[in-house]
């Protein structure tokens, strides 16, 4: 029998206001208007009772690249796990604050997380296709399992269709039965970016997902992520920072505290953050001089 998928359904939502991004120094940059997807406001989290991220408001703006960059240690990939409620399944780690998606609270009492895991994907760093499936049942098992299709040509439609969207069709069509691992690396996690867009995620949250991959794979999925924006909205991680300047729209800056907590020093456009920064630190970082 069938399942029927739990999703999270945003309500309708009229064109947003202007929206304030305060950063440490309390110096206020303003956002153009936009329909925000997510906005976490006075996010903290923790593993146990140490904090590792303080205080962390940010607007994500709808169908836009969101990059997040800032030196090692700073809490840039638990901030990502945050928001899909992934951080929670660590052992003692909770979040505090408040993250909406499309102004539902994602931790309220009501919400299941499942349902949230569906609707705000992830790709992680390292690809991980599953090792056992091919590259067809790679991207159509999951979407089998959490009852999103029935029927070997639904299964083959999608299949087709996410593999498309990954620009991996062309390279693969001809060898769906052999093993995902068989791949190349960047073909991998191209794969694996198909595999989550098969659960018809709205918001996709990558963690450094060029970290393990060569200059071409790492273009290729750079231009894949400026294809994707068009239907999904993506928050990145990255280390890279001229990978940020290349694809991103906005882009958020953490730091670490005295505390070792991470904390947001400012958030702008991306074309602002790198070449006019309001904040001494941001210029630091980005020009190279510390990091």
């Amino acid at each position: 029998m069938t399942t029927t998928p739990i999703r999270l359904q945003p309500p309708p939502v009229e064109p947003a206001p202007v929206v304030s991004v305060s950063a440490a120094s309390h110096n206020a940059k303003m956002l153009e208007p936009a329909e925000l997807s997510v906005e976490l406001s006075g996010v903290n989290a923790f593993y146990g009772s140490r904090r590792v991220v303080r205080d962390i408001s940010l607007p994500v703006r709808s169908n836009a690249i969101t990059a997040i960059i800032g030196p090692s240690g700073c809490g840039k990939s638990t901030l990502l796990r945050c928001i899909n409620r992934m951080h929670e399944l660590t052992p003692g780690a909770h979040v505090e604050g408040r993250i909406e998606y499309h102004g539902i609270d994602l931790y309220a009492p009501d919400i299941d997380p499942v349902a949230v895991r569906r609707t705000i994907g992830m790709v992680f760093q390292q690809p991980n296709p599953f090792p056992t499936m091919s590259i067809h049942d790679n991207v159509a098992a999951p979407a089998r399992f959490n009852g999103l299709i029935a029927g070997k040509a639904a299964e083959h439609d999608l299949v087709e269709r996410c593999l498309r969207q990954a620009a991996l069709w062309d390279e693969v069509k001809d060898k769906l039965k052999a093993g995902g691992t068989s791949l190349s690396g960047g073909q991998q996690q191209r794969l694996c970016i198909a595999r989550a867009l098969a659960l018809e995620p709205d918001v996709l949250l990558m963690d450094e997902p060029c970290s393990a991959l060569d200059p071409i794979a790492t273009l290729q999925v750079e231009n894949l992520m400026v294809e994707l924006k068009r239907d999904y909205t993506i928050i990145i991680v990255t280390h890279n920072m001229q990978q940020a300047s290349r694809v991103s729209d906005q882009t958020a800056f953490l730091t670490m505290g005295d505390d070792r907590a991470g904390y947001l020093v400012e958030m702008a456009d991306t074309v602002e953050i790198f070449t006019n920064p309001r904040q001494q630190l941001t210029e630091d970082y980005v020009s190279g001089r510390f990091g």
